[in-house]
Formats: structure tokens, C-alpha cells, sequence
């Protein structure tokens, strides 16, 4: 695999258009005008994201490396549910503090976040012109706004005569003059208001404050509730982790972007136990570790960054001083800059002594380290990843524009990662060719996800399993019929070869299985 440009090479909607065309991702409810937020998956979009979660599960969970004192890790999986008793979102802040700052516009009814929204305003602004809204990394609804502006002011638009503010630091007097991103006058924009961003429901037959429940907005609360339930049922000890792939759910105000902020998505989480005073070693440990990971999956170029936080950016849980940061991807609605991909934070002890202190079992709570003879709150490490966006990722690094091939693009997934690992093909569907390649599909299909194709020309053929990112294709022709030889041709180079074809099998896996 190659190193990834410093910048994207492709418009946004080329690749949603592929995935729409080719079965990776699908508008949630498309035949009935979709749903805002929602996004299904399609049987190479599934295949691709299954791919993603089983990598990081064999990886961090199943077999994971050595730790920093040199004994491997010890982690053991979790899988809680969705819906959990409220009080558990009480104990956690989310009831109380899971708030995102609104905007709405009186005008066309629409809802922003309030510190996505920025606004384009003349760079010698004297205090009398006319501001227009645009949201962050929307790169076309800045030049929208950009265009809007000069129109108003009666010159071409340069963006060196405008600057760029965040909405959130405008007074309140400046309101009047911002015209929103989807508006036609000025002065449709409420002042920010908090919105909290969890899903509400009822348990049970009636419907009222005492059955109000909530869908969970993260994993995470699912394992520190466990986190005594698991330590009674295995004989796992501080240091260890416990680890969790799971759904969860934020009704976020402005889900764009394709699937890169949605109100459904998924996570791979770590909840990394540690003793408080090791928090030193853990956290640039985990830091490190992670980062490796992404990039041997493939998402090896510039285009993957590692970004410590400021301390005004450190959530609620977050010690002072203490590490945060995020493993950001420049996506091509980010460009030049990047988004988060995963954060890896050191959560301090605040969630067990929340969940001790809610549930009324205070000191009970603490765990007793047999080696030092003491009892304290674990410190806890976590390495919190977005499947969602982790798939997006790897659809914007493999997704190639290729001018010299038939399908037009290729998409170069690390083949570990290839919902389809290998084409089967008869060169001509007659002559015995069909019966030889079926028979080899049945063979790998074992092991493999590989597709058996028959129909249409061998460069048809080809263009299809480079749309899918299939990394080799085997080629039957007359001369298997001979020599018991096949081609194969490698994808991302498409260099060919003839290898015997009772080795098909372990050429995949000397390349696939590494």
C-alpha cells in the first residue's frame, strides 16, 4: 500500500455516489425520502465494516500486544444493552450536562449547532455591514456565503477581503445583521440555546416520567456499571481493560457530512483500568498504540494526524493535566483540516466514584489490590474509536481516481480490509473454463470472501472487482485446462502472473493473513 496525498484528490460526492451505486452505504429509509442522520449499510458496506470491527477486536481484545512493562495485555470483552436504567445517565453527567448550544432560523425552519456555525464578514468591517452564516468545513456553503456577500456589496468576491468568526463570539447586537446559511434576509437567527442531545423512550405499557428511559450515548457507562461484574466472574486484575463494540445513539442537531456525524453510529471502545499513579506510562502507551493501528490498516499517509487536546478542550471526566487527544483523518469535507477519528483519554476515577456514589455503595465500591494491600478507584484509559467513522475513513483513502482503468476508479483497501478478498473468473463462460473456477471459488470461499463472476468481458469483470476493492482476481482460461496454471492479477499495480492453482490458496494467504 502507498502512501495517501497530503489532500484529498476527489470530490465528496463522486465517492457517495459509489457507494450508493455499488451497495457500500444507502440513505436509511431511501424509499420513503430517507431520514436525516440514518444510514444503512449495503452488502460490501456490511462486509467492509465487519472487516474494520473483527481487526480491531483480534487486535486489541482476542490478541493483543505486549503492555509497557513487557507482559500482555489482559482485556475481556463486554456486550451491555442499549437501553439501561436511567439513573445510570444521571450518575454519568449526560442527563444533566449532555447539552449542545442551537441555533434555529425563524426563516427557513432549519437547526444548527451553534459553535459549528460560522459567519464570513468584510476584513475592514467597520460595524455596519451585513455578515452571512456557513457551517464549519462546508466548504461550498463558504463560498456560498462568500458570493452572497460580495452580492450585497456590490463587488467580486476575494477571499482576502473577508475573515471568517466563530457565530458563538458575536454580541447580541450583531444578530440583526447575519444573514443564516439558508436564508434570504438577515436577522432570522436566534440567540444559542442549550439541547440536550439524548434520545428519550419509555420502558413498559405507559407512558409517563416513571418509564421515561434513554438510548444510550455511549458505550462506555455499560462497562463502568459491569466493571464489579466482571472482576467477580474472571480472575482479571488492575491493570486490564474490558472492551465493547456497540450501538449508541446522540440527537445531534446538524448530523452532515455522510456517515461522519450521524444520530445512530457505532463504537469500539476500551475502558483501560489502571492504578492512579501509572497514568504516566498507560496513557502514552495507549496513544501510540492506537495511532499504529490506523495506520496499519492502511491509513498510512499525512492524511492521519495525532492531535494532543488544549485544556479548554478536556471533557467533564477529564483529570487536570492529565492526557487527551485525538487521532484525527483529513476528510475531504475537512480539508486542509482534519477530523476526529478516535480519542484516547485518561478518564481519571470519575466514573466509578460517580457510579459509587449514586448507588449508595461508596467505599464497598473500591478495588482491593492484593499485591499492594490497599483499596482505591482504578484510573482508567480510554481508547474510543468510531466504527462509522473509522469505515468512512478507509472508503476516503482507498477510493483512487484512475482515468486509465474501465471502471474509472479503484478502490485500494488494505486487503485485510476488502469485503471481497478475490474474483474467480472463466475467461469465456463455455469449454470446461466454468466448472475449473467454480470449483476454485468453492474452495476459497472456505477461508475467503471471494466472487465467482462468469458474465460479460474479462475487462467488465475486472472493472467491477476494482469498484469493490477486491486486491487480486484469478483468471481460468484454456490454458488451466493444460498446465493446471491461472492469472492473477494484482489490483492496485495490475501486474499479472500464472501461478499453479493448487497455490491460489496460499498466495492469498501469504498476502491476506500476513
Amino acid at each position: 500500500m502507498t502512501d495517501a496525498p497530503a489532500a484529498p484528490v476527489f470530490r465528496m460526492e463522486d465517492l457517495v455516489a459509489l457507494c450508493r451505486r455499488r451497495g457500500f452505504v444507502f440513505q436509511s429509509s431511501e424509499i420513503y425520502g430517507g431520514i436525516n442522520g440514518f444510514w444503512d449499510y449495503g452488502p460490501l458496506g456490511t462486509a467492509l465494516k465487519r472487516n474494520l470491527k473483527d481487526a480491531w477486536w483480534r487486535d486489541m481484545v482476542a490478541c493483543p500486544p505486549d503492555g509497557p512493562d513487557g507482559r500482555p495485555l489482559s482485556i475481556v470483552g463486554l456486550d451491555s444493552t442499549i437501553i439501561a436504567n436511567p439513573k445510570v445517565w444521571e450518575a454519568s453527567g449526560h442527563v444533566g450536562g449532555f447539552n449542545d448550544p442551537m441555533v434555529d432560523c425563524r426563516e427557513s425552519k432549519a437547526r444548527y449547532r451553534a459553535d459549528h456555525l460560522m459567519v464570513l464578514v468584510g476584513a475592514d468591517d467597520d460595524g455596519s455591514r451585513r455578515m452571512v452564516g456557513f457551517l464549519e468545513g462546508d466548504d461550498a456553503g463558504r463560498e456560498k456565503a462568500g458570493k452572497s456577500l460580495a452580492k450585497y456589496e456590490k463587488r467580486e468576491f476575494d477571499p482576502a477581503n473577508y475573515a471568517i468568526r466563530p457565530f458563538t463570539q458575536l454580541a447580541a447586537t450583531d444578530l440583526s445583521r447575519v444573514l443564516g446559511p439558508d436564508a434570504k434576509e438577515p436577522g432570522s437567527l436566534t440567540e444559542p440555546r442549550m439541547f440536550n442531545l439524548m434520545f428519550e423512550s419509555h420502558a413498559g405499557a405507559i407512558r409517563d416520567e416513571d418509564s421515561k428511559v434513554y438510548l444510550r450515548p455511549e458505550t462506555a457507562q455499560g462497562i463502568f456499571v459491569n466493571f464489579q461484574n466482571v472482576l467477580d466472574s474472571t480472575r482479571v486484575r488492575v491493570p486490564f481493560g474490558i472492551a465493547q463494540i456497540g450501538k449508541a445513539f446522540r440527537n445531534e442537531v446538524t448530523p452532515r457530512n455522510f456517515t461522519f456525524r450521524s444520530r445512530e453510529f457505532e463504537q469500539m471502545e476500551i475502558e483501560f483500568f489502571i492504578r492512579p499513579d501509572e497514568a504516566e506510562t498507560w496513557y502514552p502507551f495507549w496513544r501510540d498504540l492506537r495511532h499504529a493501528w490506523w495506520r496499519s490498516i492502511g491509513l498510512t499517509g499525512e492524511n492521519l494526524v495525532l492531535r494532543e487536546h488544549d485544556r479548554d478542550e478536556l471533557a467533564h471526566y477529564a483529570k487536570e493535566g492529565a492526557g487527551t487527544c485525538d487521532i484525527e483523518y483529513r476528510f475531504p469535507f475537512t480539508a486542509p483540516g482534519f477530523g476526529e477519528l478516535e480519542g484516547v483519554a485518561h478518564r481519571s476515577d470519575f466514573d466509578l466514584k460517580r457510579h459509587a456514589e449514586f448507588t449508595g455503595k461508596g467505599e464497598k465500591s473500591r478495588y482491593f489490590d492484593q499485591e499492594r494491600n490497599e483499596r482505591y478507584f482504578p484510573h482508567v484509559i480510554e481508547p474510543s474509536a468510531g466504527a462509522d467513522r473509522g469505515t468512512l475513513a478507509v472508503l476516503c483513502e482507498a477510493y483512487t481516481p484512475d482515468d486509465s482503468r474501465p471502471s474509472g476508479v479503484v478502490m485500494k483497501f488494505h486487503p485485510r480490509l476488502a469485503p471481497v478478498k478475490a474474483g474467480i473468473f472463466p475467461l469465456v463462460n463455455k469449454d470446461g473454463m466454468p466448472e475449473v473456477a467454480e470449483k476454485l471459488h468453492r474452495e476459497l470461499r472456505v477461508k475467503y470472501a471471494c466472487e465467482f463472476d462468469p458474465k460479460q468481458s474479462i475487462g467488465k469483470r475486472y472493472a467491477r472487482m476494482d469498484e469493490a476493492g477486491a486486491p487480486y482476481c484469478f483468471t481460468i482460461d484454456s490454458d488451466t485446462l493444460a498446465d493446471q496454471t491461472v492469472t492473477v492479477r494484482e489490483r492496485d499495480t495490475l501486474s499479472q502472473e500464472r501461478i499453479s492453482i493448487d497455490r491460489v490458496a496460499t498466495y492469498l494467504a501469504e498476502r491476506i493473513d500476513g
